[in-house]
């Protein structure tokens, strides 16, 4: 199974640390923490390719003005790779107000307080098995499409058969 990305972008430096113990398996997890948004964003187009599960972990400040910077970038992740889980830590005041800004789908909003790292990890797990399970689904369609494919060219072949020769049936 490879490896699991967490990638920050916590400006404040207020919570990365706390991630970085949370998830400190280095055989299941790499924790990458950015302070700029540039230097996120840069560094997240480099992590894009590969098969492993990417995981956007966002510091929300607490300025209502900075919302919409904060939709821009949530955007420009999603756009840059469509399967990375985005997790927003927003403070439990502005809540309501960011998911009124924000114009994507998140997958988790997680209150800064004290549960905020044991929350993070269950929101975490949460995308691990649904990226998990979206790549079974893909490689079970396969297998069907092969498999009927070989079931069809079995039923014509058996018509052909009794067809060209009927004595044998």
């Amino acid at each position: 199974m490879p490896v699991t990305r967490l990638i920050c972008y916590d400006d404040h430096r207020s919570f990365t640390e706390e991630v970085k113990n949370r998830f400190s398996d280095t055989s299941q997890y790499e924790v990458m923490s950015y302070h700029t948004r540039q230097d996120f964003i840069n560094n997240y187009r480099k992590e894009a390719e590969g098969k492993a599960c990417k995981i956007a972990i966002i510091g929300v400040p607490d300025a209502r003005e900075q919302f919409e910077s904060i939709d821009d970038l949530t955007m420009e992740v999603k756009r840059i790779n469509m399967k990375t889980g985005l997790i927003l830590i927003v403070p439990p005041d502005k809540m309501d107000e960011l998911k009124k800004v924000i114009k994507f789908n998140i997958d988790s909003y997680i209150p800064k307080n004290v549960n905020m790292v044991l929350r993070l990890h269950n929101a975490v797990k949460k995308i691990i098995s649904e990226q998990s399970i979206y790549e079974f689904r893909s490689r079970r369609n396969i297998s069907v499409w092969f498999l009927s494919g070989f079931l069809l060219i079995a039923i014509i072949t058996l018509i052909i058969a009794f067809i060209r020769l009927p004595g044998y049936f």
